[in-house]
């Protein structure tokens, strides 16, 4: 017992000499991490209000830019400077103020058209904005869908943060989405939605399950839609949320 409690504390005290040692040599370049911070941040005139302390290798960044993705790309570019052991980002985004109803309305427009002509028919991301946060709902087909929608938000005045709740499917279900494409784009009746490129008719796969989500002029296309999935082969479950458009 004597012996284990010895071996403890050597490991306990080695332990805190190299937590130490590392903290020393960190320290031993926050002069240059702080020259290089500053190099970085003065390459872009939309950082001119941002400025950057260093302590123990550990970079903060504090001041104001006008787009989120700015704040995020300050991090990044100070990233970059060696001997950087960390970003602490505290750039407040003050740029354009929109109202919540009217940014959520923006950024769901700008969605529902994000990656026209490639698989945005297997996509669904929705934005709820709360005081200026943006939270992100929905699934897509891959990982670069799923950045290519931050990327855009991101770039949008107005928004001052962002919760990613967007799930990456698996593309084992690559067939059941084909199929389902199928049978609803060439249907008689459901064909003319087609003709959008934004593609109204969104086709999720996530383990087994396939959804439909967008919205369809009439209450015949939506019931039309659910039953053509319903005889799609290698879909455990279907669930219709299509949404029928409003009369004006």
């Amino acid at each position: 017992m004597k012996a284990t409690q010895r071996f403890l504390t050597v490991l306990i005290t080695l332990a805190a000499l190299s937590i130490g040692l590392a903290a020393q040599t960190a320290r031993r370049y926050d002069t240059a991490i702080q020259t290089q911070a500053a190099q970085q941040l003065a390459k872009k005139t939309a950082f001119k209000s941002v400025t950057a302390s260093v302590e123990d290798g550990i970079v903060t960044l504090t001041g104001s830019v006008d787009l989120y993705q700015q704040r995020l790309d300050a991090a990044k570019a100070i990233r970059k400077a060696e001997n950087v052991q960390g970003v602490r980002n505290q750039i407040v985004v003050a740029g354009k103020t929109v109202s919540d109803t009217d940014l959520t309305a923006q950024l769901d427009r700008k969605l529902y058209y994000d990656r026209i002509g490639y698989d945005n028919v297997f996509n669904y991301v929705t934005a709820e904005v709360q005081n200026g946060v943006a939270t992100l709902n929905g699934e897509v087909r891959l990982g670069y869908d799923r950045d290519s929608a931050l990327a855009l938000v991101s770039s949008t005045p107005g928004v001052k943060d962002i919760v990613n709740n967007i799930d990456v499917e698996s593309i084992i279900g690559d067939n059941v989405r084909l199929r389902a494409l199928r049978v609803i784009y060439r249907d008689p009746v459901l064909s003319r939605y087609a003709i959008d490129p934004a593609r109204p008719i969104r086709i999720v796969v996530d383990r087994g399950t396939l959804t439909l989500y967008g919205t369809v002029a009439t209450t015949m296309d939506k019931q039309i839609a659910g039953l053509r999935v319903n005889q799609v082969f290698g879909a455990f479950k279907v669930q219709n949320d299509l949404q029928v458009a409003k009369k004006s």
